[in-house]
């Protein structure tokens, strides 16, 4: 099955991550303490909290640090008590944003999101005006040049739901949440290793944007995900720099 280009918006944001190091710390802590709270700080019993965990490691966040915010979770020390909000809206050429926040502060974070959206050209939409047009997913992401038929092989016995050859070469593999560490460990265990692997919110179809719009839309997302309280933010645009 062929898919869309989008191995420069991966790289982009790759790049972009790795210029926000202690930015991407804070969204660990955060993710790994709503976790914790919402199931428990038993690894083996939460899945989400080892993908939190694992996400961590790749960050190189200290393993006390990780330990310290799970107890903070779970009652053993005091903490801050972060929940989870999700706004939606549109960016340039109706293309369709997702905002998934985790914050102490309500207001401040509706505030700041809809400033956001308002100043760069988008709008804030209502609950579920977008969202119809996501899957919530495991995804799998390898780099241009891996051998497409032996990881199609490799994906679909272990569980995975579809693999997805894009426009410039590079192959995702979509996986259910529930089957997403199962798929990933035995992919790796194959020799197969991704340059991106997430649970996400895909888009079903994109928008192609170039030019200026491409420009002022990339900004949009990047003020979004620059916000302190925004742990991720999911689009469809196809953008094209």
């Amino acid at each position: 099955m062929a898919g869309h280009s989008k191995w420069a918006n991966i790289q982009h944001r790759k790049g972009r991550q790795d210029e926000k190091r202690g930015k991407v710390w804070t969204r660990v802590i955060r993710e790994i303490m709503v976790a914790a709270r919402t199931g428990g700080g038993d690894l083996s019993a939460n899945p989400r909290l080892r993908l939190a965990v694992e996400k961590a490691k790749a960050a190189n966040l200290p393993a006390d640090t990780v330990k310290r915010n799970i107890d903070k979770a779970t009652g053993n020390l005091e903490g801050v008590n972060y929940e989870e909000i999700r706004y939606e809206g549109y960016g340039i050429g109706g293309a369709a944003i997702i905002v998934d926040p985790m914050t102490d502060n309500r207001v401040r974070t509706v505030a700041e999101v809809r400033h956001a959206f308002s100043k760069y050209g988008g709008n804030m939409g209502t609950e579920g005006s977008v969202a119809f047009q996501f899957k919530h997913c495991g995804q799998l992401i390898f780099a241009p040049g891996t051998d497409e038929d032996t990881l199609m092989e490799a994906a679909l016995e272990a569980g995975a739901e579809d693999v997805i050859t894009d426009e410039d070469g590079a192959i995702e593999v979509l996986t259910s949440f529930a089957d997403f560490e199962t798929v990933k460990n035995a992919l790796s265990a194959a020799g197969f290793n991704q340059e991106v692997a997430e649970v996400t919110m895909r888009a079903e179809n994109t928008i192609e944007l170039a030019g200026d719009d491409a420009a002022r839309m990339q900004k949009l997302l990047d003020v979004l995900e620059d916000l302190d309280d925004v742990q991720d933010v999911f689009h469809n645009a196809d953008i094209h720099l």
